[in-house]
């Protein structure tokens, strides 16, 4: 059995929300929640193919960073579970559903599958199969962002970009080199650790030498927050904060997430190596049953409104899937296109 962690506690007041920000944030994560859970019909019926990582139970930690930025315009920087990032960040369903089935019209155009979500429109930097390759790439953005307003004079250039990985990763040389680079020149960016226990199949207390991830942060002079990553208000609450220092230039912020992903590695994974008391535990506190019961609770929404959105976003998911089953193929003529940027 892997020790647990307490959740930490995080004051209501200063999680409160609107009606609409409620159903805003609900829809966000049921979107993400009925996304992944048609990815792996389609998978165990032989529809899709390779390596698919999915991100069920991680919802409030993608809805509760994202939605408190601005989607879109900020940038988001992912990992091979990188499905939901690009749904919250903007990118459509039927784009990611048609990428993951490889066909042209995916997000990009079938080149890069499950593991590689890709949207300029969207500043979605990619998914990225290698663990700690993004973070790098985020931590360019972030820099290119204050190059831009400090140095070129561009007062628009207040972009925040949230770079996302997990517990896994912050064992890695990345890591470090990124914070340190971030904390000395103030960059604009959250590094966004999903800290769902168990990396690959690793538990993640066995393979560190400091379990609590969010301390590291004071090693370089930056704040670090651990926050129950099951609760999308504890976690948006967070992610606003970081995001308003960052915009204000006052530098990183390293924000650990403590979350757990209700299926294996992927879909290829058994799923083994978790105690089955270990799983009911957190299945338990699925985030997306702990926000409609707070919504319920608070008389921000009835049990009407929160189905009329389950239908509507199963209505949305479905046209993707039929979308994407029906897309083309990327034309072979075109097996050297998009290999530099000028495509």
């Amino acid at each position: 059995m892997v020790q647990e962690r307490a959740l930490p506690k995080i004051q209501s007041a200063s999680a409160q929300i609107t009606k609409e920000e409620g159903l805003m944030l609900y829809e966000d994560m049921i979107l993400g929640r009925f996304f992944e859970d048609k990815c792996a019909e389609m998978y165990y019926r032989g529809k899709m193919f390779g390596f698919v990582h999915l991100y069920n139970g991680q919802e409030a930690v993608s809805t509760g960073v994202i939605q408190a930025m601005r989607p879109g315009e900020d940038y988001v920087c992912s990992t091979y579970r990188d499905h939901v990032h690009a749904l919250c960040a903007g990118v459509p369903a039927r784009e990611v559903m048609a990428e993951l089935f490889g066909k042209a019209t995916g997000c990009s155009k079938g080149r890069g599958g499950s593991m590689h979500l890709f949207s300029a429109e969207h500043r979605l930097l990619g998914g990225f199969a290698f663990i700690g390759e993004g973070i790098p790439v985020a931590t360019g953005a972030a820099f290119q962002s204050k190059y831009r307003r400090e140095v070129m004079g561009d007062e628009t250039a207040d972009q925040v970009t949230a770079a996302f990985f997990g517990d896994g990763t912050t064992n890695n040389g990345q890591f470090f080199e990124c914070l340190n680079m971030a904390a000395l020149w103030k960059l604009p960016i959250l590094f966004v650790v999903e800290n769902n226990k168990w990396a690959i199949g690793m538990a993640h207390d066995r393979a560190t030498s400091q379990p609590e991830i969010y301390k590291k942060a004071a090693a370089f002079g930056m704040p670090g927050y651990e926050v129950d990553g099951m609760d999308v208000l504890a976690v948006r609450a967070i992610a606003q904060e970081a995001v308003a220092r960052a915009r204000a230039g006052e530098g990183p912020t390293l924000i650990e997430c403590l979350t757990y992903r209700f299926r294996g590695h992927s879909l290829a994974d058994p799923d083994e190596l978790r105690s089955k008391d270990e799983k009911e535990r957190w299945l338990a506190r699925d985030p997306i049953k702990k926000l409609a019961g707070y919504l319920l609770e608070q008389n921000l929404a009835d049990q009407s409104e929160l189905k009329a959105i389950e239908k509507k976003i199963q209505a949305i998911v479905d046209e993707a899937v039929e979308f994407g089953v029906n897309s083309p193929e990327p034309d072979p003529s075109e097996l050297h296109k998009y290999i530099f940027a000028e495509d």
